[in-house]
């Protein structure tokens, strides 16, 4: 477990112990967040010679290994900001967009901490859908065509009367479930009365968007401002099962070095949607601070936005992370102060990670299954939930693991991390066995 897949741009990750023996005179760190994009940040830490401490908040078994876990939930956030200032946190750096939406960034900042993430009003550009739709319309930042309804009557009536399919997103943060692709009238009707007359994510408004088609992919950028530092460019899989069939999930593996994106495509979301996006909040008053994710798609009439979080994306940082070269804590310490930083430098190469989930996911499952095996596994494991007892691994979550793996192509990375996956052993997990199949068809 724990173990650091070859690529050329990573540093030996250190333990806990070892970053604590290393530098007692480093600075201090707090990841608030228990899952894979929270590990992967702990890792890409913990190759920093700057850091000497690292505390997660609730972090999981993996992330134990290269942190000290601190049992706070990601939106206690009095109780996460006593903790930082009584442990003399030098950073804070926020995964889960729950926290941010929670304030966590204003309350740190008034305390005078120092802290990586968006403002709760910069936050709106992921927590309220209807907002980032009418930003993009004031900018001319390109994606589909929309109309927010309150009513079910009115929004049903509209709905009827245009196309299939229908794209529903409930206005507000829904854990990844608030957005439905309608295929016909009967699906459109269940999923607006589920958001409007039953208020399954609260109360709140729909938005209704015309369907595109095309590849999509996510764009993540650290912003600060004006400023912004692209990151290289994922794609992740939401289905759940191979040939992107099944239920969508939370993501089940995800890769970079996209073949369907051009150079000229690259610099067209860059300057069109990604910058134009972080100059537009600047415009309005409430500027990005921490990871701007460009949820994007290649249509036939061009590069549109899909959506935007206001956060790292899971599981498309733990393969995009492990790429960078640049000591990340640098990265994390300009933009959460302010102070302009260099263009982050990232290794050739691609990246490959794949998803092991609870057998049952993203429906009821159980927990509590051992998992063997991790220790001979030659590739990068990122815990994404469980949980240790007695010294045993086991499942405590959805998604479980992600193992990532690097390589020179796509064919190279994906052989190596199949060939990986076949060490663990556990009797309630379940993957898919065609991520990055779009590369190969």
């Amino acid at each position: 477990m724990g173990l650091v897949y070859p690529l050329p741009s990573a540093r030996t990750a250190r333990s806990a112990k070892e970053i604590n023996l290393e530098n007692c005179l480093g600075k201090t760190v707090l990841v608030i967040g228990g899952g894979g994009r929270e590990h992967a940040i702990v890792d890409a830490l913990s190759r920093s010679p700057q850091v000497s401490m690292i505390y997660c908040a609730p972090g999981n078994a993996g992330i134990g290994e290269q942190a000290i876990n601190v049992p706070l939930k990601d939106t206690d956030v009095e109780g996460l900001k006593a903790f930082a200032l009584e442990n003399q946190v030098d950073l804070t750096v926020v995964g889960p967009e729950a926290a941010l939406a929670a304030g966590i960034v204003d309350a740190f900042r008034a305390a005078g901490l120092a802290i990586f993430g968006h403002t709760q009003a910069a936050t709106a550009i992921e927590s309220s859908k209807e907002f980032a739709k009418e930003l993009m319309a004031k900018y001319g930042i390109p994606t589909a065509a929309y109309r927010s309804f309150s009513e079910y009557e009115e929004a049903l009536s509209y709905v009827s009367a245009r196309p299939f399919p229908a794209v529903l997103k409930y206005d507000g943060l829904a854990a990844g479930k608030g957005v439905v692709i309608a295929q016909d009238l009967d699906e459109a009707r269940r999923a607006l009365a589920d958001m409007l007359l039953d208020h399954s994510f609260g109360e709140g408004r729909v938005v209704v968007e015309d369907y595109l088609t095309g590849p999509e992919f996510s764009f993540l950028c650290f912003v600060d401002g004006a400023h912004v530092y692209p990151m290289p460019l994922s794609q992740d899989h939401k289905r759940a099962y191979d040939g992107d069939k099944g239920p969508n999930t939370g993501g089940m593996g995800a890769y970079t070095g996209l073949p369907f994106i051009t150079p000229e495509d690259r610099e067209f979301a860059y300057r069109e949607i990604m910058c134009k996006a972080a100059s537009a909040m600047v415009a309005e008053g409430m500027p990005l601070s921490g990871v701007l994710y460009g949820g994007l798609m290649k249509t036939p009439e061009g590069i549109k936005v899909i959506e935007f979080n206001a956060r790292f994306g899971d599981p498309e940082t733990e393969v995009v992370l492990p790429l960078l070269k640049s000591d990340i804590y640098d990265i994390f310490e300009g933009v959460a102060t302010g102070r302009e930083v260099e263009q982050p430098r990232w290794a050739d190469g691609v990246t490959l990670g794949v998803v092991l989930a609870s057998k049952g996911y993203p429906g009821h499952y159980q927990k509590g299954f051992d998992i063997k095996g991790l220790d001979k596994v030659d590739a990068q494991v990122y815990h994404m939930g469980t949980g240790i007892r007695d010294g045993r691994v086991f499942t405590n979550g959805g998604r479980v693991l992600m193992v990532v793996s690097g390589g020179t192509n796509l064919a190279e990375a994906r052989e190596k991390v199949y060939h990986e996956i076949s060490k663990i052993q556990c009797d309630n997990l379940f993957y898919r066995k065609d991520i990055a199949h779009i590369a190969f068809e």
